[in-house]
């Protein structure tokens, strides 16, 4: 019970029920579990890394906050959640805050610490008089070490008072940085309002975006756009190897996660070796540099469209669309913002009604909006904007949509333009991609391979050939020639480790692999007796047993063939060594050579070393 319910400490609960009416109308309720949490200041800092990808060291710390470990408020969630609801968000986030800066100063961590606010705390007047920066110099903490973590857990509209109070605390030496970047619709007007140092990208585009060519595009227009800015990108979420070594090569700043480290109430000071050798290593993912030939983005869809204003009469608006029977939206646009679209056939089904001309025609076209337009920046790719349509509302995809620039009005256009370019980019990748096994072909491979050379990695290309495939084809029928060239493709693909190797189909039955994994002589080896072992499936009882089979020559003279093996010649490529695609591709030709000399599924590894010219 709670002391300030009992006036007599030794008397028993009874007791009070047995109380004076007025006694009990002047106390108040017990406090709730909250409440308890903030008078006690039961809340704990926990710290969570974030990594240079540049150097591999850490250069600061973001601070986290946990409830009491026996408390169903453990967890940030339910913490913030119940202090909304208890109109206690405020004095929560001041404690957490308190209790963040407290740990952080008490060990002594080295570099920045991110500091997540809330932007309603942020402008409360609580925050601007000074508190939080009194109670960092009694714990000696300069400005310039904290980042302002913008955190979006309600949704944010003064930004003008938002950008006020930035800028003062900037002033005051305070960086500035944007969570969950990606998350909501208004992060990337925060990045615009507010020019911050940091932003952070949220999480959901980090996981999986080694597998995810979306993912990908989307990381790599955020991070072109920071470079302009001068903007330094976080990705938050790295789970993965694979993950970070994409978000790496991507060439973003830092990073931040459970795979470089888990938040502690006493976190470490350095990465773990195997953080530290892939930041350090000079290898690179496949998927990262396998880019788009040329980037399309929405602004190739684009038709301009005379805008109408919200004041025009509906008789001119009728007059568009009578005028250009391929006119199926008007764009509604006011002081250079669009504020929603006119569709063409329900415009014209009300209007054709008897009388409405004469009723409406006169009046604004206002009525005739439908508000809430998609709106899509000119510099958005094409594949992002694909799947954006598929996650906005289907009458978008029918009606069309409009393209701004800087959120300005520049043209629309229509769900069938974007199947169009979609379909021509589909068909424009196929031509680079060998149509049997579906792997890329030949301009991918080269592109892949510069990048390689240019980014001085070290790696091992090896050029893949069937020997004695044609009497097979010959023999068996060109449907088990096919058959047989699909089995290579898959079992070269099994061998790689595609966080770090690349295979490619140059034709006919010639592969390349690119390969960057430490073991790769050892894959190399499992290719061979792989398909070894499955390509027998492939051949007749007798031939198995013979070795071989025998097929007719050109000059009508038969001739014994051995069984079709696979050769693989292999050469170690270094920094430096060779200057481009052409004087690797002439010496993995002349290992596949020397490969093909020894009898059987084989593996030469050339040794010489070659010079660059």
């Amino acid at each position: 019970m709670s002391a300030n319910l009992a006036v007599h400490p030794q008397h028993s609960i009874p007791h009070i029920r047995h109380a004076p009416p007025d006694f009990i109308q002047t106390q108040r309720p017990p406090p709730t579990a909250l409440e308890d949490i903030i008078a006690q200041r039961k809340l704990s800092a926990l710290f969570q890394p974030v990594i240079s990808l540049k150097n591999g060291e850490f250069i600061g710390y973001e601070g986290l906050i946990r409830g009491p470990s026996d408390s169903p408020l453990h967890s940030p969630i339910n913490l913030f959640d119940a202090a909304l609801r208890q109109n206690l968000f405020l004095e929560v986030e001041v404690l957490s805050r308190q209790v963040v800066l407290a740990a952080f100063a008490r060990q002594k961590l080295p570099g920045k610490l991110f500091l997540n606010i809330s932007p309603q705390a942020l402008t409360h007047p609580s925050f601007k008089n000074g508190q939080t920066l009194a109670f960092m110099r009694t714990h000696h903490i300069d400005p310039a070490c904290v980042v302002m973590e913008i955190t979006e857990n309600q949704p944010t509209y003064d930004f003008e008072e938002m950008r006020s109070a930035l800028l003062h605390y900037r002033g005051m030496g305070f960086n500035i940085a944007i969570d969950d970047l990606g998350a909501g619709f208004s992060g990337l007007r925060l990045w615009s309002e507010l020019r911050p140092e940091y932003i952070k990208i949220d999480m959901h585009f980090i996981q999986g975006v080694d597998q995810d060519p979306i993912k990908l595009q989307f990381l790599k227009s955020i991070q072109q756009i920071a470079e302009r800015c001068g903007t330094r990108v976080i990705a938050e979420g790295i789970e993965t190897e694979g993950e970070l070594r994409v978000v790496k090569e991507l060439g973003i700043a830092f990073g931040q996660g459970y795979f470089i480290a888990r938040p502690s109430p006493v976190p470490p000071l350095l990465a773990n070796s195997e953080t530290s050798s892939i930041i350090h290593s000079s290898g690179i993912a496949p998927l990262a540099t396998l880019r788009q030939r040329t980037q399309i983005n929405a602004h190739k869809l684009l038709t301009y469209v005379e805008p109408v204003q919200p004041e025009t009469p509906n008789e001119a608006v009728f007059e568009r669309f009578s005028g250009n029977p391929a006119l199926h939206i008007l764009p509604v646009v006011k002081n250079g913002l669009p504020t929603g679209i006119i569709n063409r056939y329900q415009f014209i089904d009300c209007f054709a009604q008897p009388f409405q001309r004469e009723l409406i025609g006169k009046k604004a076209c206002e009525k005739f909006i439908q508000s809430a337009p998609l709106l899509v920046d000119k510099n958005m790719p094409i594949d992002e904007l694909s799947h954006f349509l598929v996650e906005a509302d289907s009458r978008h995809l029918a009606d069309g949509f409009i393209i701004t620039e800087n959120g300005r009005y520049t043209g629309v256009a229509s769900g069938q333009d974007l199947l169009r370019e979609l379909t021509r980019m589909q068909l424009e990748a196929a031509r680079h991609a060998n149509p049997l096994t579906l792997l890329p072909g030949n301009a991918p491979i080269n592109e892949y391979m510069e990048s390689l050379l240019r980014e001085n990695a070290s790696f091992v290309a090896c050029y893949c050939d069937l020997d004695h495939f044609k009497p097979f084809n010959d023999c068996y029928g060109y449907s088990k020639g096919d058959e047989m060239i699909q089995l290579t493709g898959r079992l070269l693909g099994w061998a790689c480790d595609h966080k770090l190797d690349f295979i490619g189909h140059v034709g006919g039955d010639d592969f390349i692999l690119l390969l960057q994994s430490p073991d790769w002589k050892k894959r190399c080896e499992q290719a061979l007796l792989s398909f070894e072992q499955a390509a027998s499936l492939l051949f007749r009882k007798e031939h198995l047993l013979s070795g071989g089979y025998t097929s007719e020559t050109r000059d009508e003279q038969l001739r014994f063939h051995p069984l079709t093996s696979l050769s693989i010649g292999a050469i170690q490529v270094t920094p430096g060594q060779f200057s481009s695609h052409h004087e690797v591709s002439a010496a993995m030709s002349h290992a596949k050579k020397m490969a093909k000399k020894k009898p059987g599924n084989s593996l030469f590894i050339e040794q010489r070393v070659a010079r660059s010219s």
